[in-house]
């Protein structure tokens, strides 16, 4: 009753679920954002958003089935997940936006349309599918995240593997 109705606690998990902390991080407030945008190459901007993006999956996809499984009984909730849906999307934008600095997109693609490769690919479904339902671990996982979004959204020049 102290942190409100439903949907107001609901996004309140979701944040602290990213975040990692009892706070909520606005997204270009969290360290790995400074350190993706410090980073010169996509190749390396993708490995540091595949590390955070993954720790956060194990977090989120409890709170991710919970608001699912509710929002098809509550109108409310299901407001809630289709918000969160639109700000992934959105962020996604800002991901490719600075993927596209380093001028290494791939040829002919849009950065709508690499924003939304990125945002199926990383999505909460697709981690549930693969370490959940596949047994994968999460270092497997991450390597398979990071190289499949280079494949998608980079050019072959800048396919150069960190890791």
């Amino acid at each position: 009753a102290s942190a409100g109705p439903k949907p107001t606690l609901l996004r309140l998990l979701v944040e602290t679920a990213i975040s990692g902390t009892d706070d909520e991080v606005p997204v270009l407030e969290r360290e790995y954002v400074a350190r993706l945008r410090d980073e010169p190459s996509a190749a390396g901007k993708l490995d540091i958003y595949v590390d955070a993006i993954a720790s956060m999956q194990e977090r989120l996809l409890p709170v991710y089935d919970l608001i699912q499984g509710a929002a098809g009984e509550d109108p409310l909730i299901a407001g809630v997940w289709r918000d969160l849906l639109k700000r992934r999307a959105k962020n996604m934008r800002l991901l490719t936006a600075e993927l596209a600095t380093t001028g290494s997109l791939r040829r002919g693609l849009s950065i709508e349309d690499a924003a939304d490769d990125i945002w199926v690919l990383n999505s909460t479904e697709v981690y549930r599918l693969l370490v959940g339902e596949r047994g994968w671990t999460l270092a497997r996982y991450r390597r398979w995240l990071s190289s499949r979004l280079k494949l998608l959204v980079l050019d072959t020049a800048s396919l150069t593997d960190r890791r």
